[in-house]
């Protein structure tokens, strides 16, 4: 039966993980990790996860290849999922794929990625499930999107998660080179794409946004939030978009924040930065001032409603006192809101 990763009598309990980027230039790293028994397996469908007694559930290649769902890793790059238990290891570098683990044509597993190793050396791997596959493929576990567990669980395992959440997000969603079309070859142990028309490689992309706290102008004492429009009831965040080609951050502090709630501002500063999956941004947090409280107001199409919340406005919310829904616990926004709330400067 699977085991928590957590769990003290397990045999592998992820209290640190490594990316061991250096190993993903052997060829062969999937190969040996997937025959190795003591590696373990987080498994991600679209971007939920298995859990167990609020932990992280990690899984033996064996578990998965007794649950029938273990292919090759790469099997839909050759086109015929159906023989994926038949084809050779050879045939399989050549198509760029290089693990060799199979059970049949039905299988859930659609890409492998080696993620790193835990603290004893044990390898981790990613496996990419297919969108149908059912939750009985792991048994005894509940599953949950990232968005749901990731501030329950402790911080490795979240950093964990939401590297394979993050990365089984790019494998599942970017098989053809943006260049010419073509199929792409995984290499690196999951961690880059080739190309083999034009040439080029292709590596997981990261996008920058930033995310803003907004301080009264004159005290610390009230923050501005904001209602989306795709938002259902009372729910407020902090100010947030992508920045653009050519900008620097803090010019993308300035104009996002302007152009969703009317006001400009001073005293910006950089806070804490947060990977944030959906679909793969690197949320960079920062604190600012507005320079005139009075010029607040919402743009009118993404943003809704702006409003100034005081110290104890924020706290009956966290407490669960008033209608006001807050970020979750496992965002940035929470975050930003929490330090702000508990006095941090």
């Amino acid at each position: 039966m699977p085991r928590p990763a957590s769990s003290p009598s397990a045999a592998d309990p992820v209290l640190h993980f490594d990316r061991s980027g250096a190993e993903r230039e052997d060829d062969r790293l999937l190969d040996r990790v997937l025959a190795d028994p003591r590696t373990r397996v987080v498994a991600v469908r679209r971007d939920a996860t298995p859990l167990a007694d609020g932990h992280l559930l990690l899984l033996g290649v064996d578990e998965l290849r007794e649950a029938g769902t273990v292919a090759p890793a790469g099997a839909d790059e050759l086109g015929d999922a159906g023989a994926a238990a038949t084809v050779g290891a050879d045939e399989l570098r050549e198509a760029g794929t290089t693990a060799t683990v199979g059970v049949g044509p039905h299988s859930d597993v659609r890409e492998w990625a080696f993620l790193g190793r835990d603290g004893e050396g044990a390898a981790i791997v990613l496996a990419v499930l297919a969108d149908d596959a059912p939750d009985a493929i792991v048994a005894d576990a509940t599953w949950a999107p990232l968005r749901a567990a990731g501030g329950d669980l402790v911080d490795v395992e979240a950093e964990l998660l939401t590297t394979a959440v993050a990365l089984a997000g790019w494998l599942r969603d970017a098989p053809f080179c943006p260049a010419c079309g073509a199929r792409t070859q995984l290499r690196h142990a999951g961690w880059s794409r080739h190309c083999p028309a034009c040439g080029r490689e292709h590596f997981p992309r990261t996008d920058p946004a930033v995310i803003v706290l907004v301080t009264s102008a004159e005290s610390d004492d009230r923050i501005l939030l904001g209602a989306n429009a795709a938002w259902a009831g009372q729910r407020y965040s902090c100010f947030a978009g992508f920045a653009e080609a050519g900008e620097s951050l803090e010019d993308a502090v300035v104009r996002e924040v302007e152009e969703e709630a009317g006001v400009r501002l001073r005293d910006i500063a950089y806070r804490d930065s947060q990977a944030w999956p959906y679909p793969r941004s690197l949320m960079l947090g920062f604190r600012a001032r507005v320079v005139a409280d009075d010029d607040a107001r919402p743009d009118g199409e993404e943003i809704v409603e702006v409003r100034w919340f005081t110290r104890d406005e924020i706290g009956a919310a966290l407490r669960g006192e008033a209608e006001v829904q807050l970020p979750g616990a496992a965002s940035i926004a929470r975050r930003l809101i929490d330090e702000w709330y508990r006095g941090i400067a």
